[in-house]
């Protein structure tokens, strides 16, 4: 059965309604009326037929009362909730049809001309798909909106659903770790301020990439200080508690500690791992002037003045952050030169992230417009960052995302259909 049939829930249930219109019809009527809507009758056994055609090498379907039943409390839910989209306005425009219609045919790996031929090739005509996804879309659309803010997640459900999910993949993670090991007299409080200071000093070290090795076999007093301080790969079941504790939540490549037990001081470096999955991201630091146009200000008005403030920053007249301050029409970034700080460009629109994702460093563009106005823009540095935490707590979030929005779904359709005037015309609504 091919994919595409089903990209969109409940499609199928009215895309061959030529099947049966094809045949010679008696006059059609309604079925039932829901609110100031109705499903005709030819809608029902549109559905049926539909069902029967996608299951024509399945035996298993249900008695025809009551696959008739189920198909019925489907179109009644549908229109109700195309009732819901009409009464808040909410449209699909062609552009976002034929891009859920690309996306449609991208995740089944074929074209678009390739789908519409699968789908005529089911006797049915492209228009009707088309009608069908789009209406999908609507329904799909408006249930998330009346849902969402139904749903309340809580940072403490995030956390701990974190937490659950890094335990489950921990058992497959095995660490390469270096160590080493202050000794130091925990009764004496002098010894442990000494030992805390030489701690400290090598830890600053670390971080400026001196060798871990050779600073173990130099000062360490662990028990692999011979080996420069190398622990081999071990699990955090198969390392001592104390590490454990320590390297949860740490990547590769991290120093860990100073830390402190009965013996003395630690430090980790966590020299490689395997079984993790790091998710890196690249940040940009950047700074811009933004101009809104106005009546008063129009588009080449505007572009006119950055040009000016172009000028004058690359004379040495003013500097980026004067001019940021003095005419930047950003509230937040103009009060600070115009920086914008450590970001990733997916927050800003797309203009925008266009713009610094390829400007060299130290480089002003020139000027461009987004939908808040018109621009320049200097990046002032990139870095990449580990957001594998990050990552964690939104897969987190999106799954308390999804069974919340599951279980509320289900209820508000309950409450839409309970308030609803629902009259069946000469159908058994038992």
């Amino acid at each position: 059965m091919k994919n595409w049939k089903f990209q969109c829930a409940g499609i199928l249930l009215a895309l061959v309604s030529n099947m049966v219109s094809a045949a010679p019809q008696a006059l059609d009527g309604v079925a039932v009326i829901v609110n100031n809507g109705v499903i005709l009758q030819s809608d029902i056994d549109s559905a049926l037929a539909s069902i029967r055609y996608q299951n024509k090498d399945n035996a298993k379907l249900p008695p025809t009362d009551v696959l008739k039943k189920q198909v019925i409390d489907k179109l009644i839910l549908d229109s109700l909730q195309e009732q819901q989209a009409n009464a808040m306005g909410i449209q699909i425009d062609d552009t976002r049809l034929d891009q859920a219609i690309e996306n449609i045919a991208k995740q089944n790996k074929t074209t678009v001309e390739q789908l519409r031929k699968n789908v005529e090739a089911e006797g049915i005509t492209y228009t009707q798909y088309r009608s069908q996804v789009k209406k999908e879309m609507i329904v799909s659309e408006v249930r998330n909106a009346q849902v969402r803010h139904r749903i309340n997640i809580i940072p403490q459900e995030v956390e701990a659903l974190a937490k659950t999910m890094e335990q489950q993949s921990s058992e497959a993670i095995k660490y390469n770790l270096g160590h080493i090991q202050i000794n130091v007299d925990t009764s004496n409080q002098a010894s442990k301020v000494a030992a805390k200071e030489s701690a400290d000093k090598l830890v600053a070290q670390l971080k400026d990439g001196a060798d871990f090795s050779n600073l173990a076999y130099t000062y360490s007093k662990g028990p692999k200080a011979l080996q420069g301080g190398n622990w081999g790969w071990l699990s955090q079941d198969e390392m001592p508690t104390l590490f454990a504790d320590q390297v949860a939540g740490h990547h590769k490549g991290d120093v860990v500690g100073p830390f402190l037990s009965g013996i003395g001081y630690h430090i980790l470096k966590i020299e490689d791992v395997k079984g993790q999955v790091s998710v890196a991201a690249t940040e940009v630091k950047s700074r811009h002037i933004l101009l809104k146009t106005s009546i008063i200000l129009s588009d080449q008005g505007a572009k006119k003045e950055l040009n000016k403030y172009l000028a004058e920053i690359k004379s040495g007249k003013a500097t980026f952050a004067e001019l940021a301050k003095k005419y930047s029409d950003d509230p937040g970034s103009g009060v600070n030169g115009g920086e914008l700080g450590w970001q990733a460009p997916e927050i800003y629109v797309p203009e925008f992230r266009d713009m610094i994702k390829k400007l060299p460093i130290g480089q002003i563009s020139q000027p461009f417009k987004t939908v808040h106005g018109w621009h320049i823009v200097e990046v002032e540095g990139r870095r990449t960052v580990d957001k594998t935490d990050d990552a964690l707590k939104n897969k987190a979030y999106n799954v308390l995302m999804r069974r919340k929005f599951n279980e509320e779904a289900q209820a508000w359709l309950k409450e839409l259909r309970a308030s609803a005037y629902i009259d069946y015309v000469n159908q058994d609504e038992s």
